[in-house]
């Protein structure tokens, strides 16, 4: 008989965990679950945005200004960098967006909306080089030839 010792099964990395929990957000939202979404989400989120005015979509179904189905997000992509998660989404050539989630200890703390602007991810922690790594960057096949602003954020 083959007994497995679950103290040596590994815990998933942070990285996938996160996803975990902002994916399961975004099927909150989706599904108008607004208790799971709250849980997710720390009662002090830091929340920060870039793009047009009339666009904060998100921050406005967090704060139940709108409906959870007054505007769609439906991530195209979602990929974890230590603490953050960064979701990409596009819809056709005229809607663009990027999150970046930042988790604590499976809270989301921070929340980062860009709307309609390409984003830069770099890493900037000192290692001993003069150089910083791009750790992500901006890649919507329905929007290459459209002009955005820019932005860099860095880790």
């Amino acid at each position: 008989m083959d007994i497995t010792n679950v103290d040596s099964v590994a815990a998933p990395p942070p990285e996938n965990q996160n996803k975990a929990i902002v994916n399961t957000l975004y099927k909150g939202l989706a599904s108008g679950d607004t208790a799971t979404v709250a849980g997710l989400i720390a009662t002090d989120l830091e929340w920060w945005f870039h793009g047009p005015q009339n666009c904060h979509h998100m921050m406005k179904m967090l704060t139940g200004k709108c409906s959870t189905t007054a505007f769609k997000f439906e991530p195209r992509s979602i990929d974890a960098i230590d603490e953050c998660v960064i979701v990409e989404g596009w819809e056709g050539a005229q809607v663009y967006w990027v999150h970046v989630w930042t988790l604590k200890d499976g809270v989301i703390t921070q929340f980062r909306e860009y709307f309609n602007t390409w984003l830069t991810v770099k890493d900037l922690r000192p290692f001993g080089c003069s150089s910083s790594t791009t750790l992500w960057q901006s890649h919507p096949r329905d929007l290459t030839k459209r002009s955005l602003p820019g932005l860099m954020f860095a880790i």
